[in-house]
């Protein structure tokens, strides 16, 4: 059992981060910032995939208008209603206009919008509206006298960036806050997260950044995001892709669901295979996982349920007796299994529609 390290609880619309929330599953729309039609519909299905919460980018005024019309959309279609955060670089007026058009959450780094001036009135306007901000820093963005200091931007470099940025905006009483430290480098990326979580309470949002396509990419944020989870560290995550932003949600998911952190979820094991297999065990276990996308959804409590798939009847059931319900492989039929307890055998044919019958079964008794 995963022991989460306890943070400040800070509340973005309707989810809250910290405290003894759920560690929710954060992407970031990539539609033009002024396709309004793009943006909504790429909103809508992140959410239909089970993102907790959607940011975008804010480069200009017109952007801030596409957030009016989004939240003005969320207020009378739940399909949209999801909180959204204003991702902003450099330009302070336009964290100031995002949180009047009713942003949910703004992403800064202080240390990069200009004098301490522009922190105090960015601080005061969402301390008003009690907009929280999500302090981010990476390898790009340090300070110049904090990357003199370490010649690069190491794990103590992003830390002590990190830090600072706290701070100041803690010196205009501003403590509704969410810190982000990524890099591309998933051990500095662990590193830097360990040593952030010894030396303040506030959520962190962790995920590893730049990380690749989306086979390399989702190895990197599945260690990093992973290792850090496992030790109780995180609060909300992205698994950031050069893929589309759905995929992210997915993936983030299926890490959440591995550790045992993502309730109301159906996670499935299945066996590598090996000579006994008598079965097309790949193209079921495929076959399964898609198929229970759909039926998960249909789960009513925080309710975890476990599907095996194995290839032999021989020790297959053994291996997966914690299993709810499964099927093992023989020669043009499976063995129907409950907690490694025989049921019934099965034609091949028909062993994917009778195991999700099956788990349909398991949900409607809870």
């Amino acid at each position: 059992m995963i022991k989460r390290r306890k943070t400040k609880e800070i509340k973005v619309g309707n989810v809250t981060i910290g405290g003894d929330s759920k560690v929710s599953v954060q992407s970031m729309v990539n539609a033009c910032p002024d396709d309004f039609e793009g943006l909504k519909n790429q909103i809508a299905a992140l959410k239909h995939a089970g993102c907790d919460i959607v940011r975008m980018a804010v480069v200009d005024s017109a952007n801030v208008r596409m957030i009016a019309k989004l939240k003005e959309l969320a207020a009378v279609d739940k399909n949209y209603d999801v909180p959204l955060v204003a991702d902003i670089h450099f330009n302070h007026r336009l964290a100031l206009e995002s949180a009047y058009a009713g942003i949910d959450k703004i992403r800064i780094n202080p240390g990069n919008i200009g004098s301490e001036d522009r922190v105090k009135i960015v601080a005061e306007v969402c301390r008003a509206k009690k907009i929280p901000i999500r302090i981010g820093v990476n390898g790009g963005s340090l300070e110049a006298p904090i990357l003199a200091k370490h010649g690069s931007p190491t794990a103590e470099a992003l830390t002590e960036s990190a830090m600072y940025n706290i701070k100041l905006l803690e010196k205009y009483d501003f403590t509704d806050i969410v810190v982000s430290v990524k890099s591309s480098d998933v051990d500095q990326m662990i590193q830097t997260n360990i040593m952030l979580s010894e030396m303040c309470d506030y959520p962190l949002h962790i995920g590893v950044t730049e990380a690749g396509t989306a086979h390399i990419g989702l190895i990197k944020n599945a260690i990093g995001i992973g290792s850090l989870l496992q030790r109780g560290i995180g609060d909300t995550i992205r698994v950031s892709l050069t893929a589309a932003p759905v995929l992210e949600v997915y993936e983030g998911i299926s890490i959440l669901k591995s550790l045992g952190l993502y309730d109301k979820s159906i996670n499935i094991i299945s066996c590598p295979t090996c000579g006994r297999c008598r079965a097309d065990v790949i193209a079921v276990a495929n076959e399964v996982e898609k198929k229970l996308i759909a039926i998960e959804k249909k789960i009513k409590n925080n309710r975890k349920i476990k599907i095996a798939v194995m290839g032999c009847g021989v020790n297959g059931p053994g291996e997966a007796r914690e299993a709810d319900i499964g099927i093992a492989g023989g020669v043009n039929e499976f063995l129907l299994f409950r907690h490694g307890e025989a049921v019934t055998k099965i034609p091949a044919c028909d062993a994917v529609d009778i195991l999700m019958s099956e788990v349909e079964k398991i949900i409607e008794e809870e």
